[in-house]
């Protein structure tokens, strides 16, 4: 059967099958608390990446910093950020997604340069950083992580420009997905890739400027939305004030799909769209094209609960919390067996029986990855009783790894890019099973952009990837 086709009537196991988010990236100047405000930001932004974080602030003349593993909380858990002063400041959360998990590679990385000190903050992964990496060991620079992220200092090192010039020339040579956030001792720059792949937003706070991955951020450190970094977009920030350039003028907006479907925070707006509203319309539209008879809908927490809501509305059936998170489970716990990773789900998830008892249940979720945990939560519904499981996705089948920065490296990771509806159905247990059509979803988010996807990178979904990649992927570019 085909995408978009109503299907009626367990493999290797992760203890939970998600996308995983990519980096955090935050950054402050001109203000006397910026070591502070970029603490309470990258906060906010901790669903962005949990694996490291870190900040490093300049008082005009020298820089101190702390970079820690783990959550922001314990990163920062003793008297570090009291040791961290300055104006200026630029932090990170980071989800590995190039190099290793290590503190090593724990961002803001920081280097010292014949034209000072510079530090460097990414969201994003960069296609061609192995070649450039390459290149430059070739010619004698030595790299001291493994991150795509240490690539674009060592371009800005071996330029002899000034530091805007030297990011400039860099920005032109790396592929990618990225929004950059770098400090010098007197400079705050910010930069996005020519396709906007990742969300970057410009913020004023009292006299000075906060930039952000998302806009959620804005509201923790009490900062006002000014706009969004366009593609291609350099931002310069300094004694002068604002100033913006264009590194380049080939750009043509293509945001990951899955800002909007699953890693924003529902608070954030996305080029002037408010994310929790895009996922109930998401639910909307995925009740227009696969309505099912059924007593109630729930949604799998967190990302979920905003396109349940949204399908429940169109379906004029009530929305319950049929499933409950706990937010408590440790991010390490370790499932040594199948039975223990099964007994982990539950840890993490746990269905309220008096909701689903006796009923015909509709079950939202905003992804199918690998199909494990879609599996585990039907179980868990019938075992409470349910009668019926309907599962129904708010985004199209994953079919294609993830170049940009999500944790997707090959297709044989990919239950829909192995198995029909029919067999992905069967696998995880559904009475029935829908995915959310690529034009369902362009429309439900209801971007401005013209042209065929408006403004969306779709290519975990068609394989149409909006840069250079390698020689056995479609390059659409030119749509």
């Amino acid at each position: 059967m085909s995408d978009g086709v109503i299907i009626e009537n367990q493999e290797h196991d992760d203890l939970w099958d998600k996308l995983n988010e990519e980096c955090g990236v935050f950054g402050v100047y001109n203000h006397p608390d910026a070591p502070q405000i970029t603490y309470y930001g990258i906060h906010a932004l901790q669903h962005r990446g949990q694996e490291s974080a870190g900040i490093c602030a300049s008082d005009g003349e020298r820089f101190t910093n702390h970079r820690g593993m783990g959550l922001v909380t314990e990163a920062f858990n003793n008297n570090e950020l009291s040791k961290i002063h300055g104006r200026i400041a630029i932090g990170h959360v980071r989800y590995t997604t190039a190099g290793e998990s290590k503190i090593e590679n724990a961002q803001p990385l920081i280097f010292k340069y014949s034209k000072g000190n510079l530090a460097l903050a990414h969201n994003g992964n960069l296609v061609n950083a192995d070649q450039i990496r390459h290149q430059l060991e070739r010619q004698g620079s030595i790299f001291q992580t493994t991150s795509d992220t240490e690539v674009v200092a060592h371009l800005i090192a071996r330029s002899g420009y000034d530091i805007e010039q030297a990011v400039r020339e860099s920005l032109r040579m790396i592929k990618g997905a990225y929004a950059l956030v770098m400090m010098t001792e007197n400079k705050l720059i910010a930069a996005l890739d020519p396709n906007g792949l990742r969300p970057l937003s410009i913020g004023t706070i009292g006299d000075g400027y906060v930039v952000a991955s998302e806009t959620c951020a804005f509201e923790a450190v009490g900062a006002t939305y000014l706009r969004e970094v366009e593609p291609g977009e350099m931002i310069i920030i300094d004694e002068e004030g604002l100033r913006s350039e264009r590194f380049t003028g080939q750009t043509q907006r293509a945001i990951c799909s899955f800002e909007y479907i699953y890693f924003a925070r529902p608070d954030s707006d996305i080029d002037g769209i408010n994310v929790h509203l895009a996922r109930k319309k998401l639910g909307r539209k995925l009740q227009e094209e696969a309505p099912v008879a059924a007593d109630v809908v729930t949604g799998v927490p967190d990302s979920s609960i905003s396109a349940a809501i949204g399908y429940a509305e169109a379906a004029g059936i009530p929305y319950e919390l049929g499933l409950v998170k706990n937010r408590y489970v440790g991010r390490t716990f370790i499932q040594p067996t199948q039975e223990m990773r099964a007994r982990g789900v539950r840890m993490k998830l746990s269905a309220v029986r008096k909701v689903v008892e006796g009923k015909r249940v509709v079950m939202i979720d905003d992804s199918i990855v690998r199909g494990t945990t879609s599996g585990r939560i039907v179980s868990m519904l019938r075992e409470a009783g349910a009668t019926e499981v309907h599962v129904r996705i708010s985004s199209p089948p994953v079919k294609n790894p993830c170049f940009y920065g999500i944790d997707t490296s090959s297709r044989e990771e990919l239950i829909a890019a192995r198995k029909s509806l029919e067999e992905i159905r069967e696998t995880i247990g559904a009475d029935s099973l829908y995915f959310l059509s690529p034009e369902g979803l362009v429309d439900a988010i209801g971007r401005p952009d013209i042209g065929p996807n408006r403004g969306h990178c779709l290519a975990c979904f068609n394989g149409c990837y909006p840069t250079e990649i390698y020689e056995d992927t479609k390059n659409c570019t030119d749509k």
